[in-house]
């Protein structure tokens, strides 16, 4: 078979595996950034022990590799659970994987929340309080707003990030596009066509995804301006 062929030939069951590395994706996003906000506003309290606490979170996931949390997750996690309660506690890949990328990814949300947060001049929270706003409302009505302005190319750029990091998710066997390329090479011994198309169609979405969030951001600042 030559090289075509064989992008012809795996083709289909990248495109299979790629749905499960976008389904991961995007719910470990939509956590990420949950916990990414609470965290990050933990990280600026005033509340030494929230502070402290999430400093710690912040320091020790974006501290470690993802796949050794992932690893944490799926193979320690569950041998702690049956030395608690006596039972085997086996845990679901796909359970282990959204939830190791969501805490990881949230670490580095939570730094671009704060961030963004600081970057905002003080007075537009203490302009706000003196028009009668409480500090909640302050900052859910005036600084979130003009932050989340500014942190949407930092987000867009972690979304990425996660995006490439499923594929380390056939570390535990799950057959996301990076694990059906290794099991058709397996079955082949034809690396170069499987591993350069799989760089292919990550390099294809990532250009979606970065065209997408700057038509986001410049109609953004269009409406903000208008």
């Amino acid at each position: 078979m030559s090289f075509f062929d064989h992008v012809v030939k795996v083709l289909p069951l990248l495109l299979e595996g790629l749905k499960l590395s976008v389904i991961i994706t995007v719910a470990s996003a939509v956590l990420g950034i949950v916990i990414g906000l609470f965290v990050g506003l933990g990280r600026i309290s005033k509340k030494k022990p929230i502070k402290f606490l999430a400093g710690c979170y912040v320091n020790f996931l974006r501290g470690t590799p993802l796949l050794v949390q992932l690893l944490i997750i799926y193979a320690g996690l569950p041998q702690i659970l049956q030395l608690i309660t006596g039972r085997p506690s086996p845990m679901s890949p796909i359970v282990a994987a959204i939830a190791a990328c969501s805490l990881n990814s949230g670490a580095y949300v939570a730094e671009i929340i704060r961030a963004g947060i600081q970057s905002i001049d003080k007075g537009q929270l203490e302009a706000a309080r003196s028009l009668g706003l409480t500090k909640k409302q302050s900052m859910a009505r005036v600084v979130l707003p003009q932050a989340f302005m500014r942190i949407i190319p930092p987000l867009g750029n972690e979304l990425i990030t996660l995006l490439k990091e499923t594929s380390i998710l056939s570390a535990i066997g799950l057959e996301e596009m990076m694990r059906k390329g290794q099991l058709y090479v397996a079955s082949t011994f034809q690396p170069f066509p499987v591993y350069i198309t799989v760089a292919f169609i990550y390099f294809i979405i990532v250009v979606i995804i970065s065209k997408a969030l700057s038509l986001l951001e410049r109609r953004l600042r269009i409406s903000a301006e208008s």
